[in-house]
C-alpha cells in the first residue's frame, strides 16, 4: 500500500531531523521505516516525540558505519540489534526474533535478523496499531496485521499469541486505552485475563501506572479495561472498591469504582505539565476514596455514608504505593493529601479561620495540591458535574494565597538562632519553646519577626530563663 504525504500526517520538525539519517541507511542498502507509535501518532494527528526507525536488508555494524559519518551513537546491545542517536530521540533497529527461555520478565532469547519478512518482524509487537511500518522517501505503508483497520475503528488488538509472552502489555494496554481513548478487543481482553504480574519487576508496573497518570487523556479507558480484564485482583486496594455504593444524592456517577474513575478524567482535564505535581495529584485521586472499602454504611433511613474513610484510605493507599514505587519523596507528598482530602469542604463549611488553613497547609504540605485533589473529587460525579467549579476548592486556594502559603508550608518565623542571638546556649527546652512559638504563629498571634520576637521575649520572662 502506498500514501502520500499529503495522505499521512507529516512529522514535522521530527522527520526533518531523521531525513538524513533515513537518507544515511538507504545509501547503505537498507531499506528504512518509520515504525510503531510515532506512525501510528502520525496518523492519528498526533506530533510524535520519539522515532523509531527499522531496517530491513542491512545489519547492525552496516547501520552502525553508515551513521558514524555524520552522527554520533550509542550502541544499546548487538544481540538487541538497536543504536540510539547521540542526543536525539531516535532509535533505528534491525528486525529481530523474541523466544522466551524463562518465566521471568527479561527472560528472552533475541535474535537481530535483517532478512525477515514484514510480517514476521511485526509479530514480536505487542498492538496491530503499533505495527505498521511507513518508508516517508516512497510513500509505502506496510500494515501486515491490519492495524489501520482497528486505528480507524479506534480499537487495541493483540497482534498475535506472542503477546502472552510478556505480561507487562496488559498494564500497556491500559495506559494506551488512556491514552487513545481506545476501547479494547474482546478477544484481547480475554487473553489478558489469563496473564498474571508475578514475575514484573515493580519498576516497570510503575512506569505504566505513571504513563495512565501523567498522559492518559482519558484514564477512565485504562481503568475499566482494567476491570474488565480482571487484573484489579492485583492491586487489591483498588479492587475492594468495585461496587461500594454511594449515595446517590451526592453521587449519581454510581458505585466508588465508577466515581474514582471521574475523578481521574476530571484531573486530567487540568493538568499542569508538571511532572512531579502531576503524578502527586494523579495519585492521590486514585486512591482517595480507597478507605469508603471498609467504612461505608447504610444507616437506617437508607441514607449511605463512609464517615472516617479518609483516614482509612491513608495505609491502604501506602500499601497501594510501596507495591509499585520506592520514590519515597513521591508518597510523602501524596499521603497526605489522601488523608486530609475532605477538609476543604469541612473548613469551608465551617467558615474557618485563617489558623485552621495554616494549620491544614502545615498538614498536607502544598494547599494548591490539595485543591486539584478536591476539584476532581467534585468533578468527578458524571459528566454533568465537569465543568462545576469547587465552590470549597476556590475559597481555600484565595485564604492560602492570601496568607502566602498556597504553595509551601507555613515557614517558621521564630527559630533556634533567635534565642542564641538573644544569648542563650542551645539547650534542651529550645525545642519546646520554638514549638511552642511555631503553635502561636500557626493561631496568628504574631506574623513577623518582629512580632515573634516579642512574644518569644514575654515568653522567656514568664519561664524565668
Amino acid at each position: 500500500m502506498s500514501v502520500s504525504r499529503s495522505d499521512l500526517i507529516v512529522f514535522t520538525g521530527e522527520l526533518a531531523r531523521a531525513k538524513e539519517i533515513l537518507a544515511l541507511l538507504q545509501e547503505a542498502g537498507g531499506r528504512p521505516f518509520l515504525v510503531g507509535g510515532c506512525v501510528r501518532d502520525a496518523l492519528m494527528g498526533l506530533t510524535p516525540k520519539d522515532l523509531d526507525i527499522e531496517v530491513y536488508g542491512i545489519g547492525s555494524r552496516e547501520i552502525e558505519n553508515a551513521l558514524r559519518k555524520k552522527f554520533g551513537i550509542i550502541k544499546v546491545g548487538a544481540a538487541f540489534g538497536v543504536t540510539k542517536v547521540k542526543d536525539q530521540p531516535i532509535d533505528i533497529s534491525v528486525p529481530r526474533r523474541e523466544n522466551r527461555t524463562g518465566v521471568r520478565h527479561q527472560d528472552f532469547e533475541v535474535q537481530a535478523d535483517p532478512t525477515m519478512t514484514y510480517r514476521d518482524a511485526c509479530e514480536r509487537r505487542d498492538f496491530t496499531v503499533n505495527a505498521i511500518l511507513w518508508n516517508p522517501f516512497t510513500g509505502e505503508l506496510v500494515d501486515p496485521w491490519n492495524g489501520l483497520g482497528d486505528l480507524k475503528a479506534k480499537v487495541l488488538r493483540h497482534v498475535s499469541p506472542k503477546f502472552s509472552e510478556d505480561p507487562l502489555r496488559v498494564l500497556r494496554a491500559m495506559q494506551f486505552a488512556a491514552r487513545l481513548e481506545f476501547s479494547v478487543a474482546p478477544e484481547t481482553i480475554q487473553l489478558c485475563s489469563t496473564l498474571t504480574p508475578q514475575d514484573l519487576p515493580a519498576e516497570r508496573i510503575w512506569e505504566e501506572w505513571t504513563k495512565l497518570i501523567l498522559r492518559g487523556v482519558k484514564p477512565s479507558c485504562g481503568l475499566h479495561f482494567l476491570r474488565a480484564c480482571g487484573w484489579t485482583k492485583f492491586f487489591p486496594e483498588l479492587h475492594a472498591i468495585i461496587g461500594v455504593e454511594q449515595d446517590s444524592d451526592w453521587h449519581p456517577e454510581g458505585d466508588v469504582w465508577n466515581h474514582t474513575a471521574l475523578c481521574l478524567d476530571a484531573y486530567a482535564r487540568e493538568r499542569t505539565h508538571d511532572t512531579f505535581e502531576d503524578t502527586v495529584v494523579g495519585l492521590a485521586v486514585l486512591l482517595h476514596d480507597l478507605g469508603k472499602a471498609t467504612t461505608t454504611k447504610r444507616e437506617a433511613d437508607g441514607r449511605i455514608h463512609a464517615y472516617g474513610h479518609e483516614a482509612e484510605s491513608l495505609p491502604l493507599a501506602e500499601k497501594f504505593l510501596g507495591r509499585i514505587t520506592r520514590e519515597t519523596k513521591l508518597i510523602e507528598a501524596v499521603l497526605p493529601l489522601v488523608r486530609w482530602h475532605g477538609q476543604p469542604l469541612e473548613l469551608y463549611r465551617a467558615k474557618a479561620g485563617d489558623a485552621a488553613v495554616r494549620r491544614l497547609a502545615n498538614k498536607v504540605g502544598r494547599i494548591d495540591r490539595l485543591v486539584r485533589v478536591d476539584s476532581a473529587d467534585r468533578k468527578g460525579r458524571g459528566p454533568k458535574s465537569f465543568t462545576e467549579e469547587s465552590p470549597q476548592g476556590v475559597w481555600l486556594l484565595a485564604k492560602a494565597q492570601a496568607l502566602q502559603i498556597a504553595s509551601s508550608v507555613p515557614k517558621k518565623i521564630i527559630l533556634g538562632r533567635h534565642l542564641i542571638a538573644l544569648g542563650y546556649q542551645p539547650a534542651p527546652w529550645f525545642s519546646e519553646l520554638l514549638d511552642a512559638a511555631y503553635e502561636a504563629q500557626m493561631d496568628g498571634v504574631f506574623d513577623n519577626e518582629a512580632k515573634g520576637l516579642v512574644w518569644l521575649k514575654e515568653r522567656l520572662a514568664q519561664r524565668g530563663v
